[in-house]
């Protein structure tokens, strides 16, 4: 057997792995949202029936629910907030490292000195007007849902006095933020994302610049990288379902089940809403851009679409969909060979319209006003985050906290709808992925017809491939 064909098998089998790997994680995390929910609505029940100024019910309240740091429970144990707690505080401990690192070395490899030639300029400005497009349109759909209620939740009196107001602020002092006076404080906070998200894309275009020069810098930043990953990874597949069961099970117990309305349509809203701008964005986009006929990139990329809400993974859908393009499409292979491996590693518009509708939801029912300006904030931070994430398990919806602290949703209810966030996220997840595979293959159309490449023949060819 040749060391080809070995290394292939290998990198089979390591994809293979990687998706037996989600599989299991999400069964896991599946079936701690079921037991947490019947927990919690058990809890609940026994809460109603008890009363809430029962000693009984105050006793198990200290133990597993209770806040520890507030007044209240200073006496108490709280073992579920303290799970939840460690789960959250575990995942914040990254999002520095993990937004600075993944972000530049991005920049760096699409930055590349031998790539800066008009095909690597053309694919950049699709890249971001197909962003653009998104999270306008995610952030309208996000509003529109939010202003009619949907996201609402009627909390008790009771609980209704435990929630927090962002303070007034002109969102213009947000581009004052972006560029930090000390580069050292943004790195020490969560809350000054967008200025790192501008430290990693200064470092990652002046290593590119240097070239060889700068190739320790980038191993060292590659390299915390991979630890980073590998960090979160053992989070995620560990620890998340065991913190995920406490945090709904808590969630539950204490605000009831209010959140289950709210929670179902910002799944639905998702969902419907990836697939609409899916059929909306990339035909409207080629139309525009090339004046061709979209219904045969429609009619051609429905298998990439379903293979990528299948797997959840860009990586697994990449050979059928340079395949697809190349064959199917009309697309060169030296534009295809640049355009969707850079795609694949920079180009989620699905993950952007995820994050910001799920911020949306976070914000409003946790009782905070969702306002526009808060929305272009919440854009702009999803596009960066999305141009970096990292292919982690789950690593979109783990990075919905950065967008959450950029715009100060910071409080326990947030955090306690970002728990049915990231529980719930597995349907919802198979519309995000279609967006970010068909977006990446739209691209390359575009590029190769504005460089003059594309085979128009095989494009509106119904028996291309």
């Amino acid at each position: 057997m040749s060391d080809d064909k070995a290394g292939e098998q290998q990198e089979a089998l390591a994809g293979s792995a990687k998706r037996n790997a989600g599989r299991t994680i999400v069964r896991k995390i599946f079936i701690a949202v079921i037991l947490g929910f019947i927990a919690g609505a058990a809890c609940l029940a026994l809460r109603l029936a008890l009363g809430d100024g029962s000693p009984a019910w105050n006793a198990l309240n200290k133990f597993l629910f209770i806040d520890i740091t507030t007044e209240e429970g200073i006496s108490g144990i709280g073992l579920f907030y303290i799970v939840g707690q460690l789960f959250m505080h575990s995942l914040q401990a990254a999002i520095v490292p993990l937004v600075l690192t993944s972000l530049s070395l991005a920049l760096c490899s699409l930055a590349d000195p031998k790539k800066l030639s008009s095909i690597a300029v053309k694919t950049v400005t699709v890249f971001l007007s197909f962003y653009a497009a998104t999270a306008i349109l995610a952030s309208l759909i996000a509003y529109a849902v939010k202003s009619a209620g949907g996201f609402t939740v009627t909390l008790p009196d009771g609980q209704a006095a435990e929630l927090s107001t962002i303070n007034a602020y002109n969102p213009l002092t947000t581009i004052i933020d972006i560029i930090p006076s000390n580069m050292l404080s943004a790195f020490s906070s969560n809350n000054s994302i967008l200025a790192v998200c501008f430290i990693a894309i200064v470092l990652g275009i002046c290593m590119s610049r240097m070239g060889t020069a700068a190739k320790p810098l980038k191993d060292v930043l590659g390299n915390i990288n991979d630890i980073i990953n590998t960090c979160l990874s053992f989070v995620i597949n560990r620890c998340a379902p065991f913190a995920i069961f406490c945090m709904i099970t808590r969630g539950l117990a204490l605000y009831g089940i209010e959140y289950l309305r709210p929670t179902i349509v910002w799944m639905a809203t998702t969902i419907v809403g990836c697939i609409g701008l899916l059929f909306i964005i990339y035909p409207i986009g080629i139309l525009l851009s090339t004046h061709l006929n979209p219904i045969p990139f429609m009619r051609k990329t429905a298998k990439i679409a379903l293979f990528g809400a299948a797997t959840q993974s860009s990586a697994a859908t990449l050979p059928l969909n340079m395949k697809t393009c190349m064959e199917e499409l009309g697309c060169p292979e030296e534009v295809t060979s640049f355009v969707m491996p850079t795609g694949m590693t920079v180009h989620m518009n699905g993950t952007t319209a995820m994050q910001i509708i799920a911020v949306t939801f976070i914000a409003t029912a946790a009782g905070l006003d969702m306002t526009p300006s808060m929305l272009v904030v919440a854009a702009l931070i999803s596009i960066s985050c999305a141009f970096g994430t990292p292919p982690i398990p789950a690593a979109g919806t783990t990075l919905v906290y950065v967008v959450m602290l950029g715009i100060g949703l910071n409080t326990p209810l947030c955090m306690t709808c970002y728990s049915l966030v990231l529980a719930m996220n597995y349907l919802p997840g198979m519309a995000v992925m279609p967006m970010n595979v068909v977006g990446d293959a739209a691209t390359n159309v575009i590029v190769s017809f504005k460089e003059g490449l594309l085979d128009r023949k095989r494009y509106m060819d119904r028996q291309a491939g």
